[in-house]
């Protein structure tokens, strides 16, 4: 059965400030919230307060959980339509008891598909809270949450409360006791405290020993703020941090807020972006902690505006160090965001996407070093033993540079792209192939060159290609404005060969970060690394799809790798045993109908002489609708193919 544990800081959230719909206590009903009969549902605690669902027990059972083997359950909870005409927060109470999964998504007409907004499958011995920014729309959206206990006995997933409000999540003036999701992480000797709420009890009486007896929000002592003191610290460079929650969307603007600090001036108060793998980048510092005097009196609030660019998840956090127990005392209150920048002068987000091309209609916005002797050209080749297609579509262009002898010793070839800015950190992502090369260090290499005409090796390539294309993804951050250049070299006629580049893409961010983004997939797309993504083989069939890596075993049949990343994994049928008539379907999740049309995209590869025949089908009411269809050998390369369909009632892709 579900446990009931409270969180004294989450445990309710207060609606002192206005509450959108959408949000619900779950105290005696669930305010519009209906569970999606297609799936196990959701049920409301029988003395109210929330919402949960539980690991489902097997027929074999009899009812008694704790023995045999259990099923999965899952549980979908979908809102009201929304009207979100302005961006706005939503705050989830949650827990997670023994093993599962807990999913929030936003659900808009007309599409098939849900957007991931956050997930946990992290289990927890009480109320966790978790904030999410919900961005405006012209259309009525859902909320959909999406639950699944795991199979041990005991398992279960509750919703305490959904709280939405206007404005940001980065945004807090601390009045309520859920503190808009933010946190302290804890020290042993200094840490940050709600402060305020009158002048009783140590709180209040440690503020006003400070000089802070008014929050600045109301200006009164009621009102609350955040402080840490110095009074507790033991060793030097004592540190506190405050943390935001996470983003969970982009965002660009300004950040503002109110600090205070009293006038011992022994501490260090500066602002930071802390994104998902631990990696801190400044964004202010308070310099008048380096003056001699305090210039304005103790309990002035002093008002901070700086840029946040946020193309990924991070955290705000601002951080006190303190230098000894006489190193005073920062307050902060009142946290906003704008999506305008402080400063008109503030250049806008660099848009990475000029740096990004797949060389269909040129060469974009790269360009070559006209001084070389070798030059990389744009081609389009058919596909055979000697020489794969191109990596967008089989069919289409990609870069080719061929080393060849010349006058003097050493060959290059040099391609470099458009200037990026300065302090930025990138995620540089393309497709090679190698071929002829026998010394593959000097083959492709990139680097990084200022404007000075200095230049910095960020990748070169060690291994053999094999004659594939090979994804690679390169993270540096530039410390001056530079351009990415591509070149590839060869000592001497016999080491020369010839070197592919092609789907060239740039984005900010570390790639460790942009790859495992929650937003970057989508459910219904699958690139088969990490398994099936949903899909599944009708059982009714006698042959099976084959999770494979690397080449086919028969000869002559087959790619030599995956489309994704060239040493990847692909599904993987052989046709030759199968009886002439016989078919084996691969099946998607249902899917919602759309007002509108939808589009499947996805990669095939069909070489060999026993390859038969491959097509789409959609399963709708009932009834199979033949969408796609091919039969034969088509090619050695990997083809790219797009289905445009129609269907406004729930239906299944079939591949067979």
């Amino acid at each position: 059965m579900l446990l009931f544990y409270v969180l004294t800081l989450a445990a309710s959230i207060q609606a002192n400030h206005q509450l959108l719909p959408g949000s619900c206590s779950f105290e005696s009903n669930t305010c519009g919230y209906t569970s999606d009969a297609a799936f196990s549902s959701w049920t409301l605690h029988r003395d109210g307060r929330f919402v949960a669902v539980e690991a489902a027990v097997s027929e074999e059972q009899g009812g008694e959980v704790g023995v045999g083997p259990q099923r999965e359950a899952t549980a979908v909870l979908v809102s009201p339509g929304l009207e979100q005409a302005d961006w706005s927060c939503l705050r989830l109470v949650y827990q997670i008891i023994g093993s599962g999964s807990l999913e929030v998504l936003q659900r808009q007409e007309g599409r098939s598909f849900d957007r991931p907004l956050w997930s946990s499958q992290e289990p927890s011995d009480s109320w966790v809270i978790s904030s999410m920014d919900l961005p405006n729309n012209t259309e009525p959206a859902r909320v959909v949450i999406e639950g699944k206990p795991g199979e041990s006995a005991g398992s279960s997933v509750a919703v305490f409360e959904i709280h939405i409000s206007p404005g940001y999540c980065l945004e807090c003036d601390f009045e309520e006791s859920h503190l808009c999701g933010y946190s302290n992480q804890w020290n042993a000797n200094v840490n940050w405290y709600v402060g305020g709420g009158g002048a009783g009890g140590a709180g209040g009486a440690q503020l006003l020993h400070n000089n802070i007896p008014h929050d600045h929000t109301h200006n009164s002592k009621t009102g609350h703020l955040m402080y840490v003191d110095s009074v507790y610290a033991r060793t030097f460079k004592e540190v506190a941090k405050l943390v935001s929650p996470m983003t969970t969307v982009a965002m660009s603007g300004c950040l503002s807020f109110q600090y205070q600090r009293s006038q011992e001036g022994g501490s260090l108060f500066s602002v930071y972006t802390r994104d998902q793998l631990g990696q801190y980048q400044e964004l202010w510092r308070d310099h008048t902690q380096n003056q001699s005097h305090w210039v304005g009196a103790p309990e002035e609030w002093i008002p901070v505006q700086v840029d946040l660019r946020a193309p990924y998840s991070v955290q705000v956090v601002f951080e006190v160090s303190f230098n000894s127990p006489r190193g005073g005392r920062v307050a902060v209150d009142d946290i906003s965001f704008s999506p305008e920048f402080c400063s008109k002068d503030t250049e806008p987000t660099f848009d990475p996407s000029v740096s990004s091309c797949d060389f269909e209609s040129g060469f974009c916005s790269f360009v070559q070093d006209q001084l070389v002797l070798s030059s990389w050209r744009r081609v389009s080749v058919k596909p055979n033993i000697f020489r794969n297609g191109d990596h967008t579509s089989g069919a289409g262009y990609f870069l080719l540079a061929h080393s060849r002898p010349g006058p003097r010793s050493g060959y290059a070839s040099r391609l470099a792209g458009p200037t990026l800015p300065a302090n930025m950190k990138f995620c540089l992502r393309f497709y090679f192939s190698l071929r002829g090369f026998n010394q593959t260090d000097q083959a492709l290499a990139v680097y990084l060159q200022q404007q000075s005409g200095s230049q910095e090796k960020i990748w070169t390539q060690g291994e053999k290609s094999r004659g594939i294309w090979i994804s690679t993804d390169v993270t540096f951050q530039t410390a001056a404005p530079a351009k990415v250049v591509f070149v590839s070299t060869c000592r001497s006629f016999w080491d020369c060969g010839s070197v592919a580049l092609d789907d060239i893409s740039l984005s900010l961010g570390d790639c460790e970060l942009t790859a495992g983004s929650l937003l970057s997939s989508l459910p219904g797309n699958c690139d088969f690394e990490a398994g099936l993504c949903g899909y599944m083989q009708d059982k009714q069939d006698g042959a099976e799809w084959e999770w494979r890596r690397g080449p086919t075993p028969t000869s002559y049949t087959g790619p030599r790798g995956d489309h994704t990343t060239g040493l990847g994994y692909y599904l993987y049928l052989e046709a030759s045993p199968l009886l002439s008539g016989q078919s084996v379907r691969l099946l998607s999740r249902p899917l919602r109908g759309s007002r509108g049309p939808q589009c499947l995209r996805f990669y095939y590869h069909m070489y060999g002489s026993g390859t038969g025949q491959l097509s789409v089908r959609l399963h709708d009411d009932g009834d199979d609708v033949l969408l796609w269809q091919l039969s034969g050998e088509q090619s050695i390369a990997w083809l790219r193919a797009a289905v445009e369909y129609r269907s406004d009632r729930q239906h299944q892709a079939r591949k067979q």
